[in-house]
């Protein structure tokens, strides 16, 4: 999921990362979305994973629209579903981020209490 900010509230969203380095996540967009707009005017968003065991992942950070042409090919040769979704890399519509991580946070199922977690 990711949170981001439309005016003064929250909105939330399912993402699949188009690629992951680290806890830096990169997410792709259109043009004309919500999310492309939220992001234009407050970067500061917040990533949530869960897995089947209910173990939580957060990853506070900053949206960076990504424009270097060498990263935005990596991404898109490497993710099908771009290419499924948005024929050519040369769509307009096709928008890239950058999630750039600030502070991760890890909790086990239910244990109610959250861990940081280095970025080092």
């Amino acid at each position: 999921m990711l949170a981001s900010v439309a005016g003064k509230r929250p909105r939330v969203r399912p993402v699949s990362p188009a690629a992951v380095r680290g806890f830096t996540v990169y997410v792709a967009s259109l043009r004309s979305s919500g999310k492309t707009a939220e992001l234009a005017a407050n970067p500061a968003v917040e990533l949530c994973y869960l897995d089947d065991g209910h173990d939580q992942v957060r990853i506070e950070g900053r949206a960076e629209l990504v424009t270097d042409p060498a990263v935005l090919r990596e991404i898109w040769d490497g993710y099908p579903l771009l290419r499924s979704f948005l024929g050519s890399i040369d769509n307009p519509e096709f928008m890239l981020y950058r999630i750039c991580p600030q502070r991760v946070r890890f909790m086990r199922e239910w244990a109610l209490e959250y861990f940081e977690v280095p970025l080092d």
